[in-house]
């Protein structure tokens, strides 16, 4: 098989069982078909009982919207179901979701790393306690190992609050004494102008640095990494030089808020499953995260430039997600992207409320919308295609529901307030009468609720089976996923609206500030949670009084999805408690690994967070730090409408195309 063969590629850097051994990709191609065909049939399934339902009635406009919007829907939720299905059943096999070989052990420990590497995290107006903590953490792991001069280390400031960035320097400076002659290889870059945001950050980096490095394994301003796993991804991109890019699974950590702890108990409990489904089927065209990943620099400088894009918002103007962008790039150009079905070693934290989660999804709405426009990108691969697909609708699926509902409801009252006609014409003999195929609707409920809660159940009984001890054991493994359930089905309509909310925004031109997140752990005060449910609550106050009075048995059917609606403030406010995820952890509730057995990375947080201080910092002088000689190389933006620049540039091309190329903004 040639390398070249796009039914097949050359690696699965999930199974290096030795430092020469790598594994192949089995059957890329027919995964993406089998999806499809499972896809399809299951929703042409659901669409037919949906249309015997409606059809002996005579369709209704009304009914022909709930159709249309269910059909849209099922193709959502039937390849999330598949996709779940098949991750259960390799986990459970042992069988790589890559080779679908048996799972080999891990890398090789031993494997020398021999290339020269950046671990860089950029930063932007956050708390510079937590930054700091966790970005000397990181590096006093790497410093540690055999491997430590491989590495060099770099915070990359983009910070624009004065006072901020001047706790950032004295920080940096304390930093510097505690690590001694190891601080040689860290360093600290503030840009006064932050161009680009994120994009320009890392781009600048790239352009003075990257050519002194074979990969860049990037940060977010609350990563934690073990060495464990910085080594392992290091390992892995240095085995496979046709790799341009190794996700990691990102797991939340260090939540103190019960709606914290719920999220980071779901993440435990699902992600290894749906990570091994999803590998399954994007093979070697994983996606970027925008963190926790190792990526190799030549390529990334060479296809990853960005353009602005013509046009207004949420098309147009500079791309805002840019990291499922630049994973598609890189294929594009014929590189290969992994995710790697782990989750030990690499950390993150999470929103501890539900406000501050909304806050960081909308973001995320109008970037992943804006791929929408680059679906016509020339020489996308088709996976690549389905994740720009996937991650809007992923939103715009609430707004879909969301109208699906509020369909079904005025469905429901044309027919409560007109009554029914039995005689159409003025010589019928006989009345035509309501035909219910109640069979039919009870089997077309359960298999829905089938599709939306199985992934779950098959999560725990995964974990039953082959992780009970990472949550404590089954008694509480089981009350924990329990109540994870309750919840979830609780803060679904509210989620459901705060998404629908932000999906219209989007697209009449409401723009959003990418501003810092708050990481960590804060009650949401009772007014803010007041004001931010006041029209999912009116709404819902409404939706109900006028379903109870005219159609009770629909009353019934949505009071899931009221309850949320209408106690949202005080479901926001309670979960929002600290002393209430506490109290949780001190039960047992929503237990993970790493708290019964920390690892050694995450102890370093916990124990510097409780003893580091602003006073102790302040003592310290704002000096600015010594950067290091400069190689510079043009980052040029990429023609989205043109063919993909050659796979591997000589220095002549790269010459060539930079000049024939626009450069990043900031050198136009």
């Amino acid at each position: 098989m040639s390398h070249n063969d796009p039914g097949e590629s050359t690696v699965a850097p999930d199974n290096i069982a030795t430092k020469d051994k790598i594994l192949k990709v089995n059957g890329r191609r027919w995964r993406l078909v089998l999806m499809g065909l499972l896809t399809i049939v299951s929703t042409a399934l659901a669409g037919y009982s949906l249309f015997e339902i409606f059809r002996p009635n005579r369709f209704t406009p009304l009914e022909m919207i709930q159709l249309a919007l269910s059909m849209v829907l099922f193709i959502w939720l039937t390849w999330s179901f598949w996709t779940s299905v098949i991750g259960f059943l390799l986990k459970l096999f042992h069988i790589d979701p890559l080779s679908l070989r048996r799972e080999l052990k891990a890398s090789d420990d031993q494997a020398p790393v021999t290339q020269r590497h950046a671990i860089v995290m950029p930063v932007y107006n956050e708390d510079t306690d937590r930054i700091i903590v966790g970005f000397e953490a990181c590096v006093k792991a790497i410093l540690d190992t055999p491997y430590a001069d491989k590495y060099d280390f770099y915070m990359l400031s983009d910070t624009q609050d004065k006072a901020k960035a001047e706790a950032e320097l004295k920080a940096w400076q304390r930093l510097i004494s505690r690590l001694g002659e190891q601080s040689q290889q860290i360093f600290y870059r503030r840009r006064e102008d932050n161009w680009g945001r994120k994009v320009g950050n890392i781009t600048d980096f790239c352009e003075r640095w990257g050519s002194q490095y074979e990969s860049m394994l990037v940060l977010d301003a609350d990563s934690v990494m073990s060495a464990h796993r910085v080594l392992d991804m290091t390992r892995r991109i240095e085995a496979n030089p046709e790799a341009a890019m190794i996700q990691t699974i990102p797991m939340p950590v260090r939540q103190d808020t019960f709606f914290g702890r719920f999220v980071q108990f779901a993440a435990h409990l699902y992600s290894p499953m749906l990570a091994t489904g999803l590998s399954f089927w994007q093979t070697d065209s994983a996606n970027y995260w925008g963190h926790n990943a190792i990526i190799r620099v030549q390529p990334f400088m060479q296809h990853c430039g960005l353009p602005t894009l013509k046009g207004r918002a949420p098309f147009g103007g500079d791309v805002l997600s840019h990291d499922f962008v630049e994973a598609a790039l890189l294929r594009r150009a014929g590189w290969e992207c992994y995710l790697i079905t782990d989750t030990d070693g690499s950390y993150e934290e999470v929103p501890g409320n539900m406000v501050d989660y909304a806050i960081r999804d909308r973001r995320w709405v109008q970037g992943n919308i804006q791929h929408l426009g680059l679906l016509s990108t020339k020489g996308l691969k088709a996976t690549n295609r389905l994740h720009f697909a996937f991650g809007a609708f992923a939103y715009m699926s609430s707004l879909l529901l969301f109208m699906m509902l509020m369909a079904g409801t005025a469905d429901a009252l044309v027919k409560a307030l007109i009554d029914p006609v039995y005689f159409t014409s003025a010589h019928q003999l006989f009345p035509e009468w309501q035909i219910v195929h109640e069979g039919l609707m009870i089997a077309t409920l359960y298999g829905t609720i089938a599709l939306l809660f199985m992934p779950k159940m098959l999560g725990v009984i995964l974990a039953l089976i082959q992780r009970r001890k990472d949550f404590g054991g089954a008694f509480r493994l089981m009350s924990g996923a329990f109540i994870e359930l309750f919840m979830a089905v609780l803060i679904a309509p509210m989620m459901m609206f705060f998404h629908s909310y932000f999906v219209i925004s989007v697209f009449i031109g409401h723009q959003v500030k990418w501003e810092a997140q708050t990481r960590e752990g804060r009650m949401v005060p009772w007014k803010v949670a007041i004001s931010k449910a006041a029209t999912m609550t009116t709404l819902g106050l409404i939706w109900a009084g006028v379903t109870f009075y005219f159609t009770p048995s629909l009353f019934l059917w949505l009071l899931p999805v009221l309850t949320g609606m209408v106690f949202a403030a005080p479901i926001i406010r309670l979960t929002s408690s600290l002393s209430f995820g506490k109290t949780c952890r001190r039960l047992g509730i929503f237990v993970i690994q790493e708290e019964i057995k920390e690892a050694p990375v995450l102890v370093e947080v916990r124990e510097h967070m409780a003893t580091i201080s602003a006073e102790e910092i302040a003592g310290y002088p704002a000096l600015q730090p010594v950067l290091p000689d400069e190689t510079h190389q043009t980052m040029f933006v990429q023609d989205l409408k043109a063919s993909p620049l050659p796979k591997r540039l000589t220095d002549g091309q790269i010459a060539e195309f930079a000049q024939s190329r626009p450069k990043a903004k900031h050198a136009a």
